[in-house]
């Protein structure tokens, strides 16, 4: 497929999505964007040899979220009557949050600058946050008078606790790479020069692990959020069996007893 909206590439086992619309800040709201942010997605996941998916975006921005002149014209998702505006936003970018949540290997979002609204939510969306020191992030929606519609309410809690989640949400205050950091919005601010050096250095350790190991281990963490201690421990025997199964298990045995020698006991 030919991307216009994003940037899409894949190589050794890494992802990389660029969000490319730079004269918009990286808006995330019109059709086209969306629909290949979630073709990227899928694309990710068909991809057994695909360990790893960075989210960032083109400076100077990670991404402004929805289209504030849009909204002001009552113009593509943000017209209509209340109905379609409902279903607008259900069928359009409410995919981002179900695609993003939906990747099956280890997300990363490299925060390149402001992400706010709908952009703060995005980096939200991912499994872990890095931050450069020019990034600012902000669950911005009641500056506006509206609430955060793509799931905004959902992540964030998951973050940084429910207090702070209130605390952001009902003052839509934007902080800093370091106050995000703080607030465990992200895991760690690095210089901007350095972001994808970074990021790509998490990313490259992340990816020496085991293809399925790592995509159950990522469902295991997600689903022991809202399952019964029984339920996953069921769930994690079922996993735990296929992984003694694969190559990449007994190739990762056979290198410690040869490293260690025999006898060895396990980590």
């Amino acid at each position: 497929m030919t991307f216009k909206e994003i940037r899409f590439e894949r190589k050794d086992g890494i992802a990389l999505l660029t969000l490319n619309r730079p004269d918009t800040r990286n808006a995330i709201s019109t059709p086209e964007i969306i629909a290949e942010i979630e073709t990227a997605c899928t694309m990710v996941n068909a991809d057994m040899n695909t360990k790893v998916l960075i989210v960032t975006g083109v400076d100077p921005a990670f991404s402004s979220g929805g289209n504030i002149k849009d909204m002001l014209e009552k113009k593509g998702m943000f017209g209509g009557s209340p109905a379609q505006i409902m279903e607008n936003y259900r069928k359009n970018i409410q995919r981002i949050p179900l695609a993003i949540h939906g990747v099956e290997v280890p997300t990363i979002a490299a925060v390149n600058g402001p992400a706010i609204g709908a952009g703060c939510d995005l980096a939200l969306m991912c499994d872990i946050r890095i931050a450069s020191e020019k990034a600012r992030m902000g669950e911005t929606f009641l500056n506006i008078g509206i609430i955060p519609g793509d799931g905004g309410a959902w992540f964030l809690p998951r973050a940084v606790g429910m207090a702070k989640a209130c605390e952001l949400t009902f003052t839509g205050d934007i902080i800093d790479a370091r106050a995000a950091e703080k607030a465990g919005m992200v895991s760690y601010v690095v210089p901007h020069e350095a972001l994808l050096e970074n990021t790509m250095a998490l990313a490259q350790k992340i990816s020496q692990k085991s293809s399925q190991a790592l995509r159950m281990a990522k469902r295991l963490l997600y689903s022991g959020q809202h399952t019964s201690l029984a339920q996953h421990l069921d769930q994690s025997a079922a996993f735990q069996a296929l992984c003694h199964t694969t190559a990449e298990h007994q190739d990762a045995l056979d290198a410690m007893i040869n490293k260690k020698g025999p006898g060895s006991a396990a980590p």
